[in-house]
């Protein structure tokens, strides 16, 4: 049993997006408040592994994320693609004409805006988790409240499901990763031939040394699939930039690899892995 520590509760993205990623094994949940806690878990706990959000297609990177991975050591083996459904839900014996609030974190609030403009007499809420929502209302039997989380949430808390699918937009992914001790890494890939990396990288404040980056990694063709700066705290104006990328030609990656870290202050490989499974 694989033991898998995320931010957030039972039935959260999180949740179900480890599920779908280890969907063919048991796996044991540890829930934590903070990514922080996560982290720290998992790097005390050699076995355990990761599901970390890194970006939404809508809302864009969790730019806070990037800055634990690399700090934290830990070795990016997955990665999975969850389509963000939204269901609204509350207790069994309420309706839709006793609900008065609803209760959600405020990304899903917003990706649900259209759907709760229609229901502009329900006072809005927000809080810190969707599944949390579920979970309290249910464990404080809060009557004529709503929450909007994943529609597996009514399963787990006893819920009414009132209506399904309430997302603005349909085509609205995050893309989650697994990270593990680097012990713990090779035998968590699901295969040895990967098709897929997370690089990271300084480079030194000159004319063209991006372009240069770049270059090369066409080059060997690889496949820039993000690229993300963040700043170097007590550097002004100089980067950090962080790229994932995918290769037909494990070779052609190690090579390019070569090729580019002398022209970098410093770089790191956070992770190779397999190019994600999509799931709803």
């Amino acid at each position: 049993m694989t033991n898998v520590a995320i931010q957030g509760f039972k039935g959260s993205f999180h949740d179900i997006a480890a599920h779908r990623y280890f969907d063919k094994e048991e796996i044991e949940l540890s829930c934590f408040s903070t990514f922080e806690q996560v982290f720290n878990h998992v790097k005390t706990n050699p076995d355990a592994v990761a599901m970390v959000a890194i970006e939404n297609t809508i809302a864009g990177s969790l730019l806070h994320n990037y800055e634990l991975i690399r700090d934290s050591g830990l070795t990016v083996v997955g990665e999975h693609k969850l389509r963000i459904s939204h269901s609204i839900m509350c207790l069994p014996d309420d309706d839709w004409e006793s609900i008065r609030e609803v209760n959600s974190h405020p990304v899903a609030l917003m990706q649900c805006r259209d759907f709760l403009q229609k229901h502009d007499g329900i006072k809005i809420v927000e809080v810190a988790d969707t599944a949390g929502a579920a979970a309290d209302i249910c464990h404080k039997k809060l009557h004529g409240h709503a929450a909007i989380c994943h529609r597996d949430v009514a399963d787990i808390y006893g819920m009414k499901l009132l209506q399904e699918g309430i997302e603005t937009n349909k085509h609205n992914f995050t893309r989650f990763l697994v990270l593990a001790n680097k012990e713990k890494a090779g035998s968590l890939r699901e295969s040895s031939k990967t098709n897929k990396a997370s690089i990271e990288f300084t480079l030194p404040h000159e004319e063209g040394s991006l372009s240069a980056i770049l270059s090369i990694l066409s080059f060997y063709k690889l496949n820039l699939t993000k690229i993300q700066s963040l700043p170097i705290i007590g550097k002004e104006w100089q980067y950090m930039f962080y790229i994932d990328l995918t290769y037909s030609s494990p070779t052609n990656f190690r090579q390019a690899i070569n090729a580019i870290s002398p022209l970098t202050q410093e770089l790191n490989l956070l992770g190779e892995y397999n190019n994600g499974r999509q799931s709803i």
